[in-house]
């Protein structure tokens, strides 16, 4: 951070990354745990760079095939029937249910490009130590973690369409394996944004903008 700026790390304080507890940093390396969860305290998230951008390509190798592979097997009456999420999206739409059609194409196509994007480009922001709007960057960074929780919807879809087909025995489905690759998707680009240290969009901010921002 700028020097000049009043930071809570210029009053020796500092948040603990798991419960938020915001503590006096100790002077006794042994000490260095949050007094109310017990994790351990840091000024910053170790490694957050390496981390981030580890999970991030993660996701970007497994997005294709999970979009590519079934999600779900449906067999009917000596009938089975494969579907992609696109696919699944496509056949909601024609029989009439665009809304859940849109809610699954958001959460589960939209929703994770958008955050493998923005946390690309944070990440390169970071790296050529950019200046240009911290705050905006600060709320692209806040979508990416409000967004995540949503990302499951599709794979919510098939538990309910197995749960609800197999007690009527009317067929038989089963997961795909794009549903666990989705998921694994998910997953890895919840740990980017949690590995993702937001602070660093400011270390290179200009000092009216650092001052503006409590952390």
């Amino acid at each position: 951070m700028n020097g000049g700026a009043d930071t809570a790390a210029a009053h020796d304080l500092v948040a603990c990354h798991t419960c938020g507890l915001v503590s006096r940093y100790p002077t006794v390396r042994s000490a260095l745990r949050c007094p109310r969860c017990r994790t351990a305290l840091h000024a910053r998230i170790p490694r957050s760079l390496s981390r981030t951008w580890a999970f991030v390509v993660a996701a970007m190798l497994l997005y294709l095939p999970a979009n590519l592979l079934p999600i779900m097997h449906v067999t009917s009456f000596g009938s089975r029937r494969s579907d992609t999420i696109f696919s699944g999206v496509e056949y909601l739409m024609l029989n009439g249910m665009w809304p859940l059609a849109l809610i699954v194409f958001v959460a589960s196509i939209l929703v994770p490009v958008l955050k493998i994007l923005i946390l690309i480009f944070l990440l390169v922001s970071v790296q050529l130590r950019s200046r240009s709007r911290p705050m905006d960057r600060l709320r692209l960074y806040r979508f990416t973690e409000f967004v995540g929780r949503w990302s499951m919807v599709d794979v919510f879809v098939v538990t309910v369409l197995v749960a609800l087909i197999d007690l009527g025995q009317v067929a038989q489905v089963e997961a795909g394996g794009g549903a666990l690759l989705f998921a694994g998707v998910v997953v890895l680009t919840m740990l980017a944004a949690r590995t993702f240290d937001p602070r660093l969009i400011w270390d290179n901010a200009e000092p009216a903008d650092a001052e503006s921002t409590t952390y």
